[in-house]
């Protein structure tokens, strides 16, 4: 028997009865040597314990090679809770959601021949048989029943939003226990009667998502599952950007607070989600398309989600009157003011060198040869940016066009920009005169990020995936540049020149005497920022945002480099440090 017991609708660790009041960080967002100042901030709340996701796809970044170092050594995030004192609650997937590219599984997979996500398939079962092999003796030794501080553990996640296999969870649920878990297990749905319906297994306690009315939710629970554990998995205390949109509408603190209180009050157990939601470095954001007749809508890189810690670590408003609730019914709870972040701005960062991107193309790796456009799964590239390049004869008029773009593409025709399109928002389609030498079509293409929610997760592939017409004809014969971008910074700059047309890379120096938060303004329309050799992530001059945060230990005391890739206007020839974030 476990050390943890859900039963007679309370949970009982080592004998006694604990209520749980949780908040949600996820360790692939925030930088590893930031998390114990995360952790430490959850504790001072008068919290008690942490959940988090895991990210399969950048634990298993190609098949058969894995990676928990630097940022994903999830097991030494887990054992700095517990140093702080912290219950753990884990979510391993395969499945997480969670506004992350693909919903966290891995580009490979989506290759696999005869693969079918999320439900009882031989070959996708196959391949989560084999991450679970290699993540689950991580996990086991961190179990509360093993001296650990992981109670429970989530299988899937909001299962019930997505379809209805019982085989398939039951399929999760038996490849952990016989992994050694002892630990309670359940389910998490929306607190509505088809999603909880769905998702419910026999057998398996039963928990809610959402972000409202959640005294009704645990009503609702009990009366499908009278013996079930009242908890919330996430309570939403916030929500998270999309580019192009206005500023999320985030809950103001005050209904926070109350429903937090409301919950405690009830004795009733709570994961805040997010408690801090920290960044999408790189180009790990997710998107969402749940249906064929609404846009693709992009996630930020940022995921603030208006929480009580902010994305560079301050605390705030919702902070503080979640803390005063946890002490007016946990007078005993250890609490903490934590000291303000410390922000500086560096101002100005002049670049002082260059290079094009149809330059710095030769540099970046060597072109594949396709028949038709290759996505960037098949280039075996999981994100990032992939190039395309092909000849058209003539001389001749065309209409030159594709049936899909995934995600941003940047046409042009001999090194002269055509036009930019963005998936959903106008058709890739113009009418071209063609000289009688032919001409180069070269097109860039961003991925914006693998919708992560709904029945397109695991089929939305990067790239052309339709391929490129002219009239009714398809163009075959083309180049495929892999464009990961892992190290831009190694490209051979040129000295400055602010009349280079984009894309392009740029770059600069900085001196930096005293290690402190930062962020830089978008330097232009649409790219990304690298500052000594870490990804920032994308910029994009659209909605709110005008910013990307800048973690204090990426930093150096003295030289620092920063590296610029825009792919449509460069604004100015440099680069701004600002001690605030605009977003």
């Amino acid at each position: 028997m476990s050390k943890v017991e859900f039963k007679e609708r309370k949970i009982y660790i080592d004998g006694k009865a604990v209520q749980i009041f949780s908040g949600a960080i996820h360790y692939f967002r925030v930088h590893p040597d930031l998390w114990r100042d995360r952790l430490e901030k959850l504790a001072q709340c008068g919290f008690n314990c942490l959940e988090t996701y895991m990210c399969w796809n950048l634990h298993e970044p190609k098949e058969g090679e894995f990676d928990f170092s630097g940022m994903l050594d999830f097991p030494r995030f887990i054992k700095t809770a517990q140093e702080l004192g912290l219950y753990v609650i884990l979510r391993p997937g395969p499945y997480i959601c969670a506004e992350w590219d693909n919903g966290g599984f891995p580009h490979w997979l989506m290759l696999k021949e005869g693969i079918e996500f999320r439900r009882n398939n031989k070959v996708y079962l196959e391949c989560v048989r084999k991450y679970f092999e290699k993540i689950m003796p991580l996990i086991e030794p961190l179990q509360y029943d093993k001296g650990g501080p992981i109670i429970a553990m989530q299988i899937e996640n909001e299962y019930g939003s997505y379809g209805h296999d019982d085989a398939y969870i039951g399929a999760l649920r038996d490849m952990m226990r016989n992994a050694g878990i002892t630990v309670p297990l359940f389910t998490a749905d929306g607190a509505g009667v088809s999603y909880l319906l769905n998702g419910m297994l026999e057998g398996t306690p039963a928990m809610l998502t959402g972000g409202s009315r959640a005294l009704a939710g645990f009503g609702l629970l009990k009366s499908l599952r009278p013996d079930d554990v009242p908890f919330f998995m996430e309570f939403w205390l916030g929500w998270y950007d999309h580019w192009k949109n206005n500023p999320r509408k985030g809950r103001d603190a005050a209904s926070v607070a109350e429903e937090f209180d409301d919950i405690i009050r009830s004795g009733s157990n709570v994961n805040m989600y997010m408690f801090h939601g920290g960044t999408n470095f790189g180009f790990y954001a997710g998107a969402n398309k749940s249906r064929g007749d609404i846009p693709y809508t992009c996630d930020t890189t940022s995921y603030d989600y208006d929480a009580p810690i902010t994305e560079w670590g301050d605390v705030t408003e919702k902070y503080f009157l979640l803390q005063k609730t946890v002490k007016k019914y946990f007078p005993e709870a250890k609490t903490g003011t934590p000291a303000p972040v410390k922000r500086r701005a560096w101002g100005k960062i002049d670049f002082t060198g260059s290079i094009s991107f149809f330059e710095a193309l030769k540099y970046l790796g060597k072109p594949m040869e396709s028949v038709s456009p290759l996505t960037m799964e098949k280039l075996g590239q999981a994100f990032g940016f992939v190039h395309y390049r092909t000849h058209i004869p003539g001389p001749r008029k065309v209409q030159l066009w594709a049936p899909e773009v995934h995600d941003c593409a940047d046409i042009f025709l001999d090194g002269r920009r055509l036009a930019t399109v963005f998936r959903d928002d106008k058709p890739f389609r113009f009418d071209v005169d063609i000289p009688a030498k032919g001409v180069t079509l070269d097109i860039l293409v961003e991925s914006f990020g693998r919708i992560n929610y709904g029945y397109l997760t695991g089929l939305d592939f990067k790239g052309l995936p339709g391929g490129v017409m002219t009239d009714n004809a398809y163009c075959f014969g083309w180049e495929n540049f892999s464009l990961p971008l892992d190290e831009p910074q190694k490209l051979p700059f040129g000295p400055m020149d602010a009349t280079l047309p984009c894309p392009g890379f740029f770059k600069g120096e900085f001196e930096v005497d005293e290690v402190a938060e930062t962020f830089i303004r978008f330097p232009g329309v649409r790219g990304a920022v690298w500052v000594n050799g870490f990804n920032l992530g994308r910029y994009w001059r659209v909605g709110s945002a005008d910013t990307l945060y800048v973690p204090s230990p990426i930093l150096r005391k003295g030289k620092n480099e920063i590296v610029v890739f825009e792919t449509e206007t460069l604004l100015q020839p440099y680069a701004v440090s600002v001690e605030r974030a605009v977003h």
